[in-house]
């Protein structure tokens, strides 16, 4: 009744476009491929490739293929390319048994094509959410300036918001400021879980219990009124003991932290505890 679910895609519905869209990384791989003299050479080739979206893809399939080890975040890193090479080259595959699997499998690969959609679609669910909390908040509340990325874009850092902040790269979400913008009624996190429990579920409420201690500190040495709102929805709220922890964290705030899905928001939300 109160958590939002988001339209997922069905398998193997998603492999046409799939296959379509990647078709082009794989053949622009496969080129490079073949004129590689070792492992490295191809990375370092591939991190020369001036368009964004086709290098972040090529590494992703250089990752499959060559170097598993490598953190994916690092890889989108243009500027890492010898750090890569230098830390984990040791590990690289030889590149003659690079080409003999990539020779093994159909141009494009169904199956990998599949394995890079599901990176494209990543963050997707948790941009709509943001979308419709912007939207609802600024007919609910026309008084109040929203600010932040409404679906992608760079977070919010306290220390560019707040004056000496203790951990100023703390990234919020959204903030909910008065008319004249000045004032930080609420600081904001948003998350779509699709699937969380065990000890993923114990990261994310342990973090969000560590980052409401580090704000209400802050804002109580400065006499400040700023409350926190966490966003979360999702069919991941079901599993374990989540929602009883984010309850916990609301009593922990003593009424200066409000957790809520989207569908709480028009109930639970209100100009009152806001300017309270």
């Amino acid at each position: 009744m109160w958590i939002t679910l988001a339209t997922g895609e069905y398998y193997p519905d998603i492999l046409v476009s799939a296959c379509e869209l990647y078709k082009p990384v794989l053949v622009m791989f496969s080129e490079i491929l073949k004129r590689s003299e070792d492992s490295t050479a191809l990375f370092k080739e591939i991190c020369g490739i001036g368009d964004n979206w086709m290098r972040v893809q090529l590494a992703r399939v250089f990752r499959k293929y060559v170097s598993p080890d490598t953190p994916v975040e690092l890889l989108k890193k243009k500027k890492s390319a010898q750090k890569i090479c230098d830390d984990f080259q040791y590990r690289f595959r030889k590149i003659n048994e690079v080409q003999r699997a990539f020779d093994s499998r159909p141009l494009p690969d169904e199956a990998l094509c599949a394995v890079l959609w599901e990176y494209k679609e990543r963050g997707k669910k948790g941009y709509d959410l943001t979308e419709k909390f912007f939207s609802l908040m600024r007919r609910k509340f026309p008084q109040y300036d929203i600010k932040g990325p409404e679906r992608a874009g760079k977070d919010i850092l306290l220390g560019d918001i707040f004056h000496a902040y203790p951990n100023p790269l703390r990234p919020v979400d959204f903030l909910i400021c008065d008319a004249t913008s000045v004032n930080v009624l609420a600081v904001g996190f948003a998350r779509y879980d699709s699937d969380r429990g065990g000890s993923q579920e114990d990261d994310r409420t342990g973090g969000y219990k560590n980052c409401a201690d580090e704000i209400l500190s802050y804002c109580k040495r400065r006499g400040m009124r700023t409350k926190i709102i966490f966003l979360n929805d999702g069919p991941g709220l079901l599993l374990g003991s989540m929602w009883r922890d984010y309850a916990e964290i609301e009593k922990r705030g003593k009424g200066r932290i409000l957790v809520t899905t989207l569908r709480m928001l028009d109930e639970r939300l209100t100009e009152d505890w806001l300017e309270r």
